[in-house]
């Protein structure tokens, strides 16, 4: 099986998500952040602040092409749409999925989190103005899962079906 990509906003469900569909599957999940922080022994937003986005964003995609490309399940960053190579290197080398959350969800995700570099010091306004301007570059994924108001074993559920039926067209 091509490897999955699970794309979305910060606080999309990527990483829950990604958690709970990768034990459906048996396959290995591997967060392209957690990697990066692994391998920088600094965290992400000790990176923005120290080196800058570009940088992140380099590291990003250099980290997303060492992955294996079958059997294993990617949970992305947020931002890793915003380079053009990332989206293509999903959609050739895998199924990229976007979890869709209502922004107003997203933002009660997001609101009180430190650990996010691009939401800190951010108006609710701001932080819906990078999903809208986002957004056309996660729809570019083979399958879009809405999980407003999901559980997380029917968000889980619902992207396991969407992969299930994706995989069987490629065949």
């Amino acid at each position: 099986m091509k490897s999955i990509y699970l794309t979305g906003f910060m606080g999309a469900g990527k990483t829950t998500i990604g958690q709970a569909l990768a034990a459906k599957l048996s396959l290995p999940v591997v967060d392209t952040d957690t990697l990066i922080e692994q391998n920088t022994k600094m965290a992400i937003k000790d990176i923005f602040e120290q080196h800058g986005e570009s940088f992140f964003r380099e590291l990003e995609t250099k980290t997303l092409q060492g992955l294996p490309v079958n059997n294993t399940l990617v949970t992305t960053g947020g931002g890793i749409v915003t380079a053009q190579k990332n989206i293509d290197w999903m959609r050739e080398n895998g199924c990229m999925i976007f979890l869709y959350a209502d922004p107003e969800v997203i933002w009660e995700r997001l609101e009180n989190d430190t650990t996010r570099p691009l939401v800190q010091q951010k108006k609710k306004e701001e932080v819906t103005e990078l999903f809208m301007k986002r957004l056309p570059l996660y729809k570019q994924a083979h399958i879009t899962v809405d999980t407003t108001g999901l559980t997380l074993e029917a968000a889980a559920g619902a992207v396991h079906n969407a992969v299930k039926t994706w995989s069987n067209r490629q065949h």
